[in-house]
């Protein structure tokens, strides 16, 4: 588990705030007077905090085996038992300040890291001897009104401790301190100290020359000095005897001008490094205001912040101050102060400062920069500037001012009322801008810098990105564009070096893969809380894209459109491969057709599908021909009673026995060998014969199945037959042949077996009469012509399929 805490206090309110994996379970402000019994094993953290919960008890926690985290503040909490923690060996934090406990508990928990003690009924600070099992516990937070002395056997168990930070006290001023009660915490690292002091100042050095004792580097004062309290005294004199402590903060304190001055010139003898004052209420106490002159020694101090000024009088505070004690600052902060006019010699005497930082004044060009200094050797050495929350507003004025700051490469303009039109002519040495919180509009790109490495634009009313604006930035690594109302990021845009970029809370529907290939140095990516598209558009972004790259993943991204996605997290958000990639489409479209045009290639193949198609070109042209030749057929005539279709094999039965039989009756038989027209195509002769035959005589045999043009012959004349609906076909069976041992191309032919009388061609001769005359008897009519033209018409009404010749 992962966490991130900030230990509430009584001078700044902050939370404990956790980033767990697994359960966790709210119970705050919900009128409880008991831990409840039924939680899950599986709770992590638990907050019971504004309920009505007096006791904690053996069994109240014992099915919590795997908690970490336990915050019961506010609940009038009075007992807990010594072993109300007994099952609950993972605990990593406990808060149970702001109770009415008037005994601090025993606790066994080695993991434990933050304790938060304060606000309670403690009558004194000693703790029990079990906390010397607390071998990793981190941060303490104590504090108790009744309890007004600290004792040396009061922290005796956490002598051999890892304690890195105490926060001690909740206001009130102490009656006793023993001399040596903190100096035994040896790993102390940060004191906060909220304690007040008026009259016993003796216990306030006692206790900053035993922080000085330990590692101690951060100390913070918090309500250092009561209300209505008279400070006759120097209560800093410490200070200058001090060898480790280095950084000072004084919070929410009211300082006078005589007190500022004892203060300083203890500090400036002290090994402070860095002084912070923040949310102080001054008054002049003195005629002349705050008077520090100069000192004959040198001074540590390299950071002095000032943020956030209260005071009551009706003129501007005066600060006189020797500037030869400030020439070794490096960073200044001047914030919350109602400053309108920058101090000339501030600007030009400290040579080594290297961070400036005015924000939150009433500053403008003209009180920054005003008529009355020098614009030469204006802060010579500083890099980075802070004039966020002001009042500026010509940029172009700003930009040819600041070229006179020879090292100056960051400025900050950000939350002011800033407005474009006239050129600006920015120095080289300048890489860093922000102009955030100005309504600049898309224009804003011109007036930008070429060797600028980082831009923030957030919330300039930028609607548009420009083609060509990175291409104006060769160096660029970092952009902001947040909080504006972009609703595309070109295709085109080549950043080379960019390296972070933010485009959060715009109105991006979708990130392209093209948009990316244009950044290939990008690491950082913030693009959440924009309105997503659930679609293909995002398609690329949500499933192939690093998302190790996106700061704000996956709590940002959610879906916009369409409706029914809308509030859906985009990594819940789940779209088929195949819908959403073209090309994939294309290559299973195609596969598909492959795989079923192989199919039926095998299945036209093993069903002689090549024959029928052959024979499907035929019948075409045979249809072609029949209906320019329709309004001709009803006058026609035919030349033969019957077309012989025979194989060249059974040509001996047919030429010595059929023919001659036939023809000696009178019929009129067409005979390929005999009257097929030389040099025409014998598809066309096929058709010729049979369209010119009342009848079509068919000699069967085994060797006629296997013949390709007594297929050819069987396929017109069937198709005529079956186009006509009458009786022109007539079969011979020369020798047996079994229907089911027909090939496929004659499915027809076993159809019309089945069901049409067939003759048969015997052995016998006295049944060969028989044949003869059965035979003879389908081929003759009474009326020939009058059969012939009926036919004829039926041919050329129903579907016409004799050509002429062309």
């Amino acid at each position: 588990m992962s966490l991130t805490y900030f230990v509430k206090s009584t001078w700044q309110r902050s939370w404990i705030l956790f980033h767990f994996d697994r359960a966790h379970k709210n119970l705050s402000n919900n009128n409880l007077t008991r831990i409840p019994s039924h939680l899950s094993n599986s709770i992590e953290y638990l907050d019971v905090s504004y309920n009505k919960i007096s006791s904690i008890v053996h069994g109240d926690l014992s099915g919590l085996t795997h908690l970490c985290f336990l915050k019961v503040t506010h609940c009038g909490l009075q007992y807990i038992s010594p072993d109300a923690f007994s099952s609950n060996s993972e605990m990593k934090i406990l808060n149970i300040s702001y109770n009415h406990l008037t005994v601090i508990p025993n606790l066994h928990w080695p993991q434990l890291r933050i304790l938060d003690l304060s606000a309670n009924l403690y009558p004194s600070y000693a703790l029990p001897a079990s906390f010397g099992n607390l071998s990793y516990l981190s941060i303490l937070a104590i504090s108790s009104k009744n309890a007004t002395s600290v004792n040396v056997k009061d922290f005796v168990p956490l002598k051999n401790g890892c304690l890195k930070k105490i926060i001690f006290g909740d206001g009130t001023e102490l009656q006793n301190y023993e001399h040596g009660s903190f100096s035994q915490l040896r790993s102390l690292q940060e004191v906060v100290l909220k304690v007040t002091f008026c009259q016993r100042f003796d216990i306030f050095s006692n206790m900053i020359m035993d922080f000085d004792q330990t590692q101690t580097k951060k100390i913070q004062l918090v309500k250092l000095f009561p209300d209505q309290c008279t400070i006759k005294t120097d209560p800093f004199m410490a200070f200058k005897d001090l060898r480790v402590l280095s950084n000072l903060s004084i919070v929410d304190t009211w300082l006078n001008s005589s007190v500022m001055g004892k203060l300083f010139k203890n500090v400036w003898k002290s090994s402070f490094e860095e002084t912070v004052f923040l949310n102080i209420t001054y008054n002049e106490d003195t005629p002349d205001g705050f008077r520090l002159p100069k000192q004959n020694h040198t001074t540590n101090l390299r950071s002095f912040i000032l943020d956030g000024v209260h005071h009551n009088q009706y003129h501007y505070p005066t600060f006189n101050v020797s500037m030869e004690l400030v020439n070794k600052l490096t960073y200044l902060k001047f914030s919350g102060t109602g400053m309108n006019i920058l101090p000339c010699n501030l600007i030009s005497v400290i040579k080594s400062l290297q961070v400036l930082d005015l924000s939150n004044n009433l500053l403008n060009e003209g009180g920054f920069w005003w008529i009355g200094c020098s614009s030469h050797k204006v802060f010579p050495a500083l890099r980075k500037l802070s004039l966020s929350h002001n009042r500026f507003n010509d940029l172009a004025e700003i930009a040819k001012n600041v070229n006179d700051m020879k090292f100056l490469e960051s400025l900050d303009l950000s939350f002011n009322s800033i407005s474009i039109g006239k050129p600006c002519f920015w120095p080289p040495h300048l890489t860093e801008l922000s102009l955030s919180h100005n309504n600049l509009g898309n224009n804003v790109f011109h007036y930008l810098s070429p060797y600028f490495q980082k831009i923030d634009l957030s919330k300039t009313g930028i609607s548009v990105i420009p083609l060509n604006f990175i291409s104006s930035f060769p160096r660029l690594m970092y952009l902001y564009l947040s909080f504006n109302s972009i609703q595309v990021i070109p295709e085109d845009l080549r950043a080379p070096m960019l390296v972070r970029l933010h485009i959060d809370q715009n109105a991006i529907t979708f990130i392209s893969q093209k948009s990316m290939e244009g950044f290939p140095k990008l690491r950082t990516l913030k693009a959440g809380r924009n309105p997503f598209s659930c679609d293909c558009d995002s398609f690329w972004f949500m499933t192939v894209y690093n998302k190790s790259l996106l700061s704000d993943w996956p709590q940002d991204y959610s879906c916009s459109t369409p409706p029914s996605f809308s509030g859906r997290r985009l990594e819940t958000y789940e779209h088929g491969w195949l819908s959403c990639q073209p090309g994939l489409q294309a290559a299973v479209v195609l596969s598909v057709l492959s795989v079923v045009g192989v199919a039926l290639a095998i299945i036209v193949y093993a069903c002689d599908g090549i024959w029928y198609t052959k024979m499907l070109w035929v019948w075409i042209r045979v249809k072609r021909r029949g209906y320019k030749r329709a309004d001709r057929l009803l006058n026609a005539t035919f030349r033969y009673h019957a077309f012989i279709s025979y194989s060249q094999h059974d040509s001996t039965w047919v030429g010595s026995q059929l023919v001659p039989e036939l023809e000696r009756s009178g019929l009129s038989l067409c005979v390929h060998e005999r009257d097929f027209e030389p040099g025409k195509w014998i598809v066309d002769n096929i058709i010729h014969c049979v369209e010119d035959s009342y009848k079509s005589l068919f000699i069967l045999s085994k060797h006629f199945v296997q013949s390709e043009w007594c297929n050819y012959e069987l396929f017109f004349a069937q198709h005529r037959a079956i186009s006509v609906n009458d009786d022109s076909l007539v079969f011979v069976l020369l020798e047996p042949i079994p229907t089911d041992s027909l090939p496929k191309k004659f499915l027809k032919l076993r159809t019309l077996l089945r069901r049409k009388t067939y003759l048969e061609w015997p052995a016998d001769e006295r049944k060969q009469r028989v044949f003869w005359c059965n035979l003879k008897a389908i081929l003759q009519t009474l009326n020939q012509s009058k059969i012939l033209k009926d036919v004829a018409t039926d041919i050329a009404e129903m579907c016409p399929l004799v050509s002429v010749k062309e």
